[in-house]
């Protein structure tokens, strides 16, 4: 429950919300250890980046197989989709308490699938039954956050969520370093993912259930009871009466609407505030896949080789660097959100995301035309039958450089003297990468050697902290507060499924992309996507800083405009603000 009293303006959320859970830290347990889910979420999205690297290199077919690895990687989506789906009714017919359950036992068993796969198509599997338990929990985590908080801190303890899935994606890159040199590498990053789930189902049976909930079910000594440990003893009874209000209205309205899924689902899309929140909702949930994260988190480590550091344990290092750079910028979002608001949050953070882009395609465009010749010398040390067939038989050896022998799928062995200097381009094989290294030299094929590679992975950083505090955790925040109770669950899950649709789309996609456009191309791609995403938050979302559920209800119910295209008043002043 969180309705309240108006919030200290002159106090930022984070430090109301650190003060409230100091005085009642019960508060900070239930954000603690529903956020988990978030952890389990964030821990997916990471650790399959540096497991795939050496998938690829147990099972050769999905290293030569580019749709393989997508499928290996985007299968999980594919599963959070269902996941999400579900959650959205179970949320509502379950509980939020028992649907977090569920999820930790599924994402359980796909971790133990994924640990002990003998074969790509087994891993496949392992993925989708991990990706319906991170659907499951990716939507139901913040939803019982955000209803078993005081209005007043409901920002900043939401964003817990966000800090632990940014989290969970920096612990997986730990864990996927800690187990580079032990025996069977992607079996132990991926099967590790069980214990937080474990870990969370156990915390769970100690909780209760969301107190919104159990009034919806007649529960009312239970939800006071909760409400009792929630808020101070005089606001108790003042929040019991809001909640009733909310719950009565709503109930009013499911007996004239119906109480089936379908019917549930025609009442939610012919519901005018519904439908309105669900604008704002989905909007926020495509753009946040479109700026193109899930590529930096899939794929981190192959970016990072794209840009020139051929090692894995190399590109798995830096690929850290970044993923901290996240935990850091969704710590600052904690601090921010309810000081400057949800809305200009992400407007700001959009603005950043296109220029890292655009400045990104930048740096990998000029890498691509400068790198290292082929020379046909180093080439022929190898033997004729060593050397890449299409360079044999080009018209125009002269002008091939690493680029254009890795986009003939072969490989780049660097000079002897200096990895810019001329290399050969050889046959890709694992004998001659071999005979490569085994001449002290640098075998790349992904990206090529360049003098500019760091300031790509520097690009990566700043990307990173653009996104975190605005992309990466408002829209989550946004969707746990935009929809009325009736439909909250089954708003959630709409707009849960629109994100992990659009994660599909993106991590399928991302390596074809990258080998029809390059990585110039790809990343010019999505920075036009994140501009189209800024119109629309511009266009379509409120700002809900500090609002009741019933104030954010009444917005809707009244339309929102931006300041630009607001009505003016006779002074000719805009009378919606921003």
């Amino acid at each position: 429950m969180v309705e309240g009293g108006a919030p200290t303006s002159s106090r930022t959320e984070f430090t109301e919300c650190w003060r409230t859970t100091w005085r009642t830290p019960y508060i900070m347990r239930l954000a603690l250890t529903a956020g988990i889910g978030g952890l389990l979420f964030g821990y997916d999205t990471g650790v399959i980046s540096g497991a795939l690297l050496y998938i690829r290199e147990d099972f050769r077919e999905v290293d030569k197989k580019t749709w393989l690895q997508e499928t290996i990687v985007s299968m999980a989506v594919a599963g959070a989709i269902i996941g999400a789906a579900l959650g959205g009714w179970m949320n509502d017919a379950l509980g939020r308490k028992k649907s977090i359950l569920i999820a930790d036992v599924v994402f359980f068993i796909g971790a133990i699938v994924m640990g002990a796969a003998p074969a790509p198509w087994v891993i496949i599997v392992g993925r989708i039954v991990v990706g319906l338990g991170v659907g499951m929990a990716s939507m139901t985590a913040p939803l019982y956050i955000s209803e078993a908080s005081p209005h007043r801190i409901r920002g900043a303890l939401v964003s817990c969520n966000g800090m632990l899935i940014t989290g969970g994606q920096f612990l997986s890159y730990l864990i996927n370093l800690a187990f580079t040199k032990a025996p069977g590498t992607w079996r132990w990053m991926l099967g590790v993912a069980g214990v937080p789930a474990l870990v969370q189902f156990i915390l769970m049976l100690s909780l209760p259930e969301s107190p919104r909930w159990l009034y919806r079910e007649n529960k009312v000594d239970e939800a006071r009871a909760i409400l009792a440990k929630i808020y101070p003893e005089e606001e108790v009874e003042d929040e019991l009466k809001a909640l009733h209000e909310s719950v009565e209205f709503e109930k009013a309205e499911d007996s004239a609407a119906g109480n089936g899924m379908i019917q549930k689902l025609k009442g939610a899309l012919s519901n005018t505030v519904v439908r309105r929140g669900l604008y704002a909702g989905i909007t926020v949930q495509v753009a946040q896949q479109f700026v193109g994260i899930n590529t930096v988190m899939y794929y981190s480590p192959t970016i990072v080789q794209f840009a020139g550091f051929a090692s894995n344990q190399t590109a798995m290092a830096l690929s850290l660097i970044t993923s901290g750079l996240n935990v850091v910028g969704t710590l600052m979002s904690m601090c921010f959100v309810d000081r400057y608001g949800r809305r200009r949050l992400m407007i700001i953070s959009m603005f950043g995301i296109i220029a890292c882009l655009v400045v990104l395609a930048g740096v990998f465009f000029y890498a691509a035309e400068h790198s290292p010749k082929i020379s046909n010398l180093e080439s022929a040390k190898f033997g004729n039958s060593s050397t890449c067939p299409t360079y044999v038989s080009a018209v125009n050896p002269i002008a091939w450089n690493c680029m254009t022998c890795l986009k003939q799928e072969c490989g780049f062995c660097a000079s002897e003297v200096k990895d810019l200097a001329p290399g050969a381009c050889l046959a890709a094989s694992d004998s001659l990468r071999d005979i490569c290294r085994g001449e002290h030299r640098t075998w790349y094929s992904k990206g090529c050697p360049s003098k500019i590679g760091i300031f790509a992975v520097i690009l990566l950083g700043l990307y990173i902290i653009m996104y975190a505090p605005g992309m990466g955790t408002v829209p989550w925040i946004v969707n746990s507060e935009i929809y009325p109770l009736r439909y909250r669950g089954t708003g959630g899950g709409i707009a849960a499924v629109s994100n992990w649709t659009a994660n599909l789309i993106v991590s399928e996609t991302y390596l074809t992309l990258t080998k029809a456009l390059g990585s110039a191309g790809t990343f010019l791609l999505f920075a036009g996507f994140s501009l189209i995403g800024l119109i629309f938050i511009y266009l379509l979302v409120p700002e809900t800083k500090g609002m009741q559920f019933e104030e954010v209800e009444k917005l809707l119910q009244k339309g929102f405009r931006p300041k630009l295209f607001a009505p003016k008043d006779t002074k000719g002043k805009a009378k919606v603000e921003e």
